[in-house]
């Protein structure tokens, strides 16, 4: 295979989405279509990849740069020829393959399909096209009475019998070099837009006796555009079945593939299951036995084998095996959850390492802490972190006891074995299996009530 850069068309206004955030950050199972498009040049192992950016471009440069991409800009924009010639000094000597940043779903396997398609034939210029039984709004693939490729008409410029083919151009097309540099100078915007189309090239090039390549996709729903709101939620939905289908041939039970979201870097293990109304986002990973949901919102999480999450969000955190999370816990980033732990319902955990076999069974907060194993944290208890200026860190040791209602005022360390009574607000460390009572003495007052009381 020649040496291969990639362009990425991402220049324009997308005025039909009605937004103030550039068209291509829009997100389609969590990641923005433009990641997906790099993701994609960049699994190609392309020598170099280029997005061309016009219209809000400063959008675009922090995730441009995240990925390593050059850049080159379009003040001005007059097409997509225009668009191309603009990363002129990029081209090499090898293969140029156009990407669009509006363009998500098409998978890796059809884009290798398709170079390998161009390499073996010797092609000057090849493009992607594929059958639509409505094929309102593309570019139309004209062939002659062979068979072969003969041009591409736009669907401005076509006419009756042309508007009749269901042949399409899908816009993503692979040139040699050469050929491309040549076709681009003789490109003419002598049509009704008055602008420089990419697609003229393909017949400049034919015209000169070039051969050129079709390569019919049998996948049409992964060539879509997306420009509107309509579009980015159709692009959600195939996306989403291509995702779930994936895990479920790997053996993960999906209970309703409707009511559930998953990213496309998430990894599930075998035979666990996925109840509705969960999210899983980012590069999750979940282990094999696991029951997760309903509604358990999951980013960037690691989570061993044999976990149940059920209604809770867990968000840049990690759990260990058999543990039980939720009903609704919160997980908050940096939280790292031992082996069989129990985090009930209503506890909030966030940067906090819990050790083995602890179990926090409901309505506690527990921030900037150490907590061992084995470590039993009761009702309403709150792990006070935070003074105002500073967080600070507490230690609870292992086999410790920390009773309902206590406050534990960081910075604090509890050893081990130690006990706190109910109630207490403790505020001084505890030696080892010491029992610590900080709360005031109970003291009574005769008929205090009847003096209030009608």
């Amino acid at each position: 295979m020649n040496e291969l850069v990639t362009l990425i068309l991402a220049a324009g206004h997308g005025k039909r989405m009605k937004s103030k955030k550039h068209k291509v950050l829009h997100t389609v199972c969590g990641t923005p279509m433009l990641e997906h498009v790099i993701d994609l040049a960049q699994q190609l192992n392309s020598k170099e990849t280029v997005c061309i950016i016009g219209h809000e471009r400063e959008q675009l440069m922090p995730l441009l740069d995240q990925k390593h991409v050059k850049q080159v800009v379009q003040a001005e924009q007059l097409g997509t020829g225009h668009a191309v010639k603009m990363a002129a000094s990029y081209f090499g000597s090898g293969d140029v393959l156009v990407l669009y940043g509006d363009t998500p779903l098409i998978d890796i396997e059809t884009l290798n399909a398709f170079v390998a398609y161009h390499s073996a034939n010797h092609f000057a210029a090849s493009l992607i096209s594929t059958v639509l039984p409505n094929p309102t709004g593309y570019g139309r693939i004209v062939r002659n009475n062979a068979g072969d490729f003969y041009r591409i008409v736009e669907q401005k410029e076509a006419n009756a019998s042309e508007l009749l083919i269901t042949e399409i151009n899908s816009g993503i097309c692979l040139f040699k070099a050469s050929a491309l540099s040549e076709g681009l100078e003789a490109l003419r915007n002598e049509n009704a837009q008055g602008e420089y189309y990419l697609t003229d090239v393909f017949e400049y090039l034919s015209g000169k006796g070039m051969a050129i390549g079709a390569y019919v996709s049998d996948q049409p729903d992964s060539l879509m555009g997306v420009n509107d709101r309509m579009q980015l939620a159709q692009a959600e939905g195939y996306l989403q079945r291509v995702i779930i289908k994936k895990h479920q041939m790997n053996g993960v039970t999906i209970i309703n593939p409707e009511a559930t979201t998953i990213g496309k870097s998430v990894t599930i293990g075998m035979d666990t299951t996925i109840y509705p109304g969960t999210i899983l986002k980012g590069k999750t990973t979940i282990g094999e036995d696991c029951i997760i949901g309903p509604d358990a919102d999951i980013a960037d999480t690691k989570i061993g084998d044999g976990v149940s999450v059920k209604h809770s969000t867990l968000i840049e955190s990690s759990v260990g095996d058999a543990s039980n999370i939720g009903p609704y816990a919160y997980l908050r980033p940096k939280s790292v959850v031992g082996k069989a732990v129990k985090i009930g319902d209503f506890v909030e955990v966030k940067n906090s390492t819990i050790g083995d076999d602890t179990k926090i069974s409901h309505l506690t907060y527990v921030g900037d802490s150490v907590v061992g194993k084995r470590v039993n944290i009761g009702c309403g208890v709150v792990f006070v972190n935070y003074d105002g200026s500073k967080k600070h860190i507490s230690t609870v040791g292992d086999d410790s006891f920390i009773g309902c209602n206590s406050n534990l005022i960081s910075p604090v360390t509890i050893g081990d074995g130690a006990y706190i009574a109910a109630g207490s607000t403790i505020t001084k460390d505890v030696p080892p299996k010491n029992l610590a009572i900080a709360r005031a003495r109970q003291e009574n007052k005769a008929n205090w009530s009847s003096k209030y009381q009608k």
